[in-house]
């Protein structure tokens, strides 16, 4: 997969680091969000475009919907999944979509980038769905999630 398009569903924390790290390099991004562009500190702002509001508040349909609409999901986490971050997981499975767990609590950001680029090579497709913990459960995520989006939309990284 070469990936052209970088969704989440914008919450504080990994989502926002991926897309972050795609709008500096000028990769599209979007995604589905909850009414009202809800996530834990507000309204998401609109510096982040493309994003396609649910019919309701909760967070379980704008990830169902972002994991649908994607050609894999890639969950970056600090340890085990847990929460959104295991209901990711499990809903790419049920539907049967390529999805990736990287721990980076044992996984260094340069091998978790070569393991991320490795995997998304024997996938077909162009749209990576990116989620992992929000900022108030993993204050660490968003520099490393950010940092390792950012080498796997960057070749040679």
């Amino acid at each position: 997969m070469i990936v052209r398009r970088i969704v989440s569903g914008a919450q504080t924390g990994a989502d926002r680091a991926a897309l972050d790290a795609a709008l500096e390099l000028g990769v599209e991004t979007g995604g589905w969000v909850p009414r009202g562009r809800k996530a834990e500190d507000g309204v998401i702002p609109d510096r982040y475009p493309n994003l396609r509001e649910t019919p309701g508040e909760d967070y379980e349909t704008r990830t169902r919907w972002n994991v649908r609409d994607s050609d894999a999901t890639l969950i970056l986490s600090h340890g085990p999944l847990s929460g959104g971050s295991k209901f990711t997981e499990s809903v790419a499975q049920s539907l049967g979509k390529p999805v990736l767990h990287v721990d980076l609590a044992v996984t260094p950001a340069a091998k978790a980038a070569a393991v991320i680029r490795e995997w998304l090579s024997g996938l077909a497709g162009d749209t990576l769905n990116v989620a992992g913990p929000r900022a108030s459960n993993d204050p660490a995520i968003y520099p490393e999630a950010r940092n390792i989006v950012h080498r796997i939309l960057t070749p040679g990284q």
